[in-house]
């Protein structure tokens, strides 16, 4: 098989999350076990910082990848899901696996594919571990695909774990209380391996507080770190950062711009600073270089990911109650004159709790991803009617953001989201 023709096998032999939803779930650690073992398993060849959590997971994870970079170590990133190419989820010191490499692993482990059939997740996680084996990078940062306990992933032993942001999200497999959702994120939490919980929610903190106690893992808080936000200013944010009341850095700069990254900044400090007790050498400057310029050195997109100025266009992956919270947070506080939302969502979420949050004063164009999950342009705007969201149905993303742009003067703001499935189809992207 070449690139194109291993891509296509493991895209159509392999049930895929994002494709189908629930039904692609394996939950359980054995077939990951298996084809790791049937590799020598890869994923005890080098470092590792596993990062869980519903929201805030991958811009952690690509903040500290970045931050491992600038201090000098070889640093394999895996994440997912991808928007644009497969290689997107797994990359070392930015740079994205080799077709090569992805061709030659499918061919080596399709007999091992075939006969124990893993999900696309749980053979793309393996395909992380031994590409950063072969490669002898120093550390890796793992994010947990969906959950914690039973996710691929959770067969590392890292040297740190990360648990960021806990709301209501995959309700269907995780549970339908936030005390449940977080008891599978504290699945990651192992024996004897710190555990940094990034965002203080007093209504799950003792179940953390539990797990690593019978773990015997040492549970860091961020209770003692503190932001004081000074706002955007020429395309970054700025911040002070203050440990124990005390300004430990001043007029930090933030290539991400937005609001709900201050959340991850205290796990982020927080993991800097264990991790230089463990022995590693990542000074202040490493820290504040994979902060401005994290989305260079790993090539994130699609956290309140500026298209373009005239007028405001801007995109963002979140697509649950919480990430959808936060982002309009972000669009009030934004001066516009008029503002359009090209928006679509996928079945199985809570759509009537997200649309309630989202502004009336806007003029929406619905749409949908292309994908079989996606929930259809219509029936998104039926449902939006109900509270109060008005607008013209364009069920081609890209000619849905084009209509946007041609109705919208340049002291307007065009918002593109509800999905990471829309945000991956434009074309801007």
């Amino acid at each position: 098989m070449n690139f194109d023709e291993a891509i296509k096998f493991i895209y159509e032999k392999l049930p895929m999350y994002h494709k189908i939803g629930s039904a692609a779930y394996k939950p359980g650690l054995q077939n990951t076990e298996k084809l790791c073992v049937a590799l020598g398993n890869p994923q005890n060849r080098f470092h590792s910082i596993h990062v869980a959590g519903t929201n805030g997971k991958g811009s952690t994870s690509h903040i500290l990848a970045a931050m491992l970079q600038c201090a000098g170590y070889k640093t394999g990133l895996f994440t997912s899901p991808h928007l644009k190419n497969f290689t997107e989820r797994i990359k070392i010191d930015g740079k994205e696996a080799t077709q090569t490499f992805v061709t030659a692993f499918i061919n080596q482990t399709s007999h091992i594919i075939e006969e124990i059939k893993p999900s696309f997740f749980e053979i793309t996680t393996v395909m992380a571990f031994q590409y950063f084996a072969e490669q002898n990078v120093d550390w890796a940062v793992i994010e947990v695909g969906l959950g914690g306990r039973l996710d691929a992933t959770n067969i590392i032993l890292p040297k740190l774990c990360i648990i960021t942001n806990i709301s209501y999200d995959h309700k269907e497999l995780l549970g339908d209380t936030l005390p449940e959702i977080a008891a599978e994120k504290a699945g990651i939490i192992k024996p004897d391996v710190p555990i940094i919980i990034s965002e203080n929610q007093p209504e799950i903190r003792q179940v953390f507080i539990d797990k690593a106690s019978k773990e015997n893992s040492q549970i860091y808080f961020t209770s003692d770190i503190s932001i004081e936000d000074k706002g955007l200013g020429e395309g970054i944010r700025i911040f002070n950062i203050k440990v124990n009341e005390e300004i430990e850095f001043t007029n930090v700069k933030c290539g991400l711009q937005g609001n709900y990254q201050l959340k991850n900044i205290k796990g982020i400090v927080k993991a800097w600073q264990l991790l230089n007790i463990q022995g590693l050498s990542i000074n202040k400057n490493h820290l504040l270089k994979a902060l401005l310029e994290v989305k260079q050195l790993t090539n994130l997109k699609g956290r309140w990911q500026i298209l373009a100025q005239n007028p405001l266009t801007v995109c963002d992956t979140g697509h649950n109650e919480a990430g959808i919270r936060e982002i309009v947070a972000q669009i009030n506080s934004t001066t516009y004159n008029n503002l359009f939302v090209v928006i679509g969502m996928v079945k199985e979420k809570e759509h009537d709790l997200i649309l309630a949050l989202l502004p009336k004063n806007a003029h929406y164009i619905f749409t949908q991803p292309t994908i079989e999950r996606a929930l259809p342009a219509d029936l998104l705007a039926e449902k939006a009617e109900k509270f109060g969201l008005r607008g013209e149905i364009i069920i081609n993303a890209n000619a849905a953001l084009a209509k946007a742009s041609q109705l919208a003067l340049n002291d307007d703001f065009i918002f593109i989201g509800g999905s990471t499935f829309i945000v991956a189809e434009i074309n801007e992207l």
